[in-house]
């Protein structure tokens, strides 16, 4: 739907039914605070000394009005934002300079938004769409539709995406595969199946791979593991992963690289930690760690210059008093 269209009002029906999605894959999503997750052997031979959390001023809260749940963040065009509602598979924009943000598409029954990401070469928005095993791309000129994709019929939570020149790769938390979706100028490809190899294969019972970022010109992806609390490099061409040794990251969920630098969201630590990667990738330090009175389980994260904006998913809470987009400077 068009921003610019009148937002029709929700049936209490709907909005019950789409409360409880939220509900189910929030206790899918994260066990209660304080479990503990097995480290692997190079997470848990030393832990990252971090500096003190730093929170900075000027930090911004945002609305998202009528909004059920949060998950998804991606940066648009210019100061625009894009945040997903989990349960109800909504999509908001909003305008981070102006501080406000309105329902842009309003989703399908049934669909979920987890991670987001906008190709803004394209005017194209990729979502991943949870515990259905498929992946949605809207226009973001008009809010269209554009392709409802199937990525398995496996055991699957589709949780987050991230876009290289070529196309659109996303991670599945319940099995160790990638997803590789073709893009050429606008024209959305067959999904490829990625296998994994090595320590990001680990499937556990929990959240495995979560957050998606690429580097080296998607070359290189960098992924989150949840349960491993790591982070590992894997080969888009052969599906081979190798540790990046960090420490351990608890809660570790969305990621985003820029050029050296890899921000990592620790969910329930409401922190996010600053990671200056070696040049082969295979180490990481822990430069910085930012905090927010504002953070309320911030899952993922986009970056604006020197501004980093999160969604609160407010996982856990007693009914929270609405979502929000929060923002935080990096210096």
């Amino acid at each position: 739907m068009n921003s610019t269209q009148h937002t029709p009002r929700r049936s209490s029906a709907r909005r019950t039914a789409r409360a409880a999605v939220a509900v189910v894959a929030t206790t899918l999503l994260w066990p209660a605070a304080g479990a503990v997750a097995a480290l692997p052997a190079s997470a848990a031979q030393t832990a990252v000394q971090a500096s003190v959390p730093t929170h900075r001023e000027g930090d911004l809260s945002i609305p998202l009005p009528g909004a059920s749940s949060a998950e998804g963040i991606a940066k648009g065009k210019g100061s625009t934002f894009y945040a997903g509602d989990l349960g109800r598979g909504d999509i908001f924009r909003g305008d981070l300079r102006e501080g406000t943000a309105e329902l842009f598409i309003d989703a399908p029954e049934g669909r979920a938004a987890v991670g987001l990401k906008a190709d803004v070469r394209q005017d194209l928005l990729f979502v991943a769409g949870g515990a259905a095993g498929q992946a949605y791309v809207y226009d973001t000129r008009t809010g269209d539709a554009v392709a409802d994709l199937r990525l398995t019929t496996g055991d699957a939570f589709i949780n987050d995406v991230t876009l290289t020149r070529d196309g659109a790769y996303f991670t599945n938390s319940r099995s160790a595969e990638l997803y590789f979706v073709p893009v050429d100028r606008g024209e959305i490809g067959e999904p490829r199946t990625i296998t994994l190899s090595g320590p990001a294969a680990l499937v556990t019972p929990g959240f495995n791979l979560n957050g998606i970022t690429a580097v080296d010109r998607g070359r290189t992806l960098i992924v989150a593991h949840s349960a491993n609390q790591a982070l590992y490099t894997v080969d888009p061409e052969t599906g081979e992963s190798a540790a990046i040794e960090t420490g351990a990251l608890p809660d570790v969920d969305g990621i985003l690289a820029k050029g050296d630098t890899v921000y990592a969201v620790q969910n329930r630590g409401n922190q996010v930690s600053r990671i200056d990667l070696s040049r082969d990738l295979s180490r990481g330090e822990v430069e910085d760690v930012i905090t927010s009175p504002l953070f309320d389980v911030p899952t993922t994260v986009a970056l604006f210059g020197n501004t980093l904006a999160l969604a609160n998913a407010k996982f856990g809470a007693v009914d929270p008093e609405g979502y929000e987009v929060v923002t935080v400077s990096v210096r």
